[in-house]
């Protein structure tokens, strides 16, 4: 396992050259508080704006190809449908291509986090700001099986919504990316484990917030939280080596008991 600091990418898409999507103004709040949080909490933060879909390809490419540290955040923020995201010239970002950079050799033991600010379909389009975009039910359903599929191993992702539904965003930020700030400004919130945090995201988003608007008063939005972690993870804490993060290959080998008794404990 790599060792080192924490890294973290937080590409987010905020002005768009046609204007077949509407801006996202309150996407700036979402990146200027997630960059000032993650870096008192460790992370080397590279903060990326309003890049094309084949620089957003290549940038985390690169970054896949490069020493990820002793964990590695994504943060991914635009409009978007299942499966995808859209760069700033409108062109689709495949999320299955994104994640498949990461399941390399180099980097499979490697804890990833993704969190993705995006819509996911139409079912509460219209009367405020949501990051959606125009996509037929076929390549939903699609592009959902393939996301899936596709998350590489000691990965998970966090959707800011289930499949199918719109993601909100206004002026002060996105409802998901202000949650989990709240979460870790707590006292105590940075040393939860990524699966506590992804409930505690769930209950506030769900019971704490609803849509404003004429058309959607009362409607909520419900994140999505998917994981192929097989350990208990830590990324916020102070030092990622005093949690339990999966073991390289070779030192399951050669410390067989060690590997097993950390397994049992994730059980529970």
């Amino acid at each position: 396992m790599n060792s080192g600091t924490k890294k973290a990418l937080i590409v987010s898409v905020g002005a768009f050259h046609k204007p077949d999507l509407p801006s996202r103004s309150g996407s700036k709040r979402d990146t200027k508080r997630l960059h000032k949080i993650l870096t008192k909490l460790g992370f080397k933060v590279t903060l990326l704006n309003d890049l094309t879909a084949e620089e957003i390809y290549e940038e985390f490419q690169n970054a896949s190809r490069e020493p990820l540290g002793e964990c590695f955040l994504t943060v991914i923020s635009s409009h978007g449908e299942e499966g995808r995201v859209y760069g700033a010239d409108c062109k689709p970002v495949k999320l299955a291509d994104i994640f498949s950079f990461f399941d390399g050799p180099a980097t499979k033991a490697i804890p990833k986090l993704f969190f993705v600010q995006a819509c996911r379909g139409q079912n509460l389009d219209g009367g405020v700001e949501v990051d959606s975009a125009m996509t037929t039910e076929e390549e939903e359903e699609e592009c959902s099986f393939s996301t899936y599929l596709s998350i590489p191993n000691e990965s998970a992702v966090c959707f800011a919504t289930a499949p199918g539904y719109a993601a909100f965003l206004n002026l002060t930020g996105s409802v998901f990316l202000q949650t989990l700030c709240d979460i870790l400004e707590e006292e105590n919130g940075c040393n939860l484990e990524v699966n506590q945090i992804a409930t505690q995201i769930n209950y506030r988003v769900a019971y704490h917030y609803q849509a404003k608007g004429q058309e959607l008063t009362g409607k909520k939005e419900m994140p999505c939280f998917v994981s192929r972690l097989t350990l208990p993870t830590f990324p916020f804490a102070k030092s990622c080596k005093e949690r339990s993060f999966p073991l390289a290959i070779e030192d399951c080998h050669s410390s067989t008991l060690h590997c097993s008794s950390s397994r049992k404990k994730s059980i529970s």
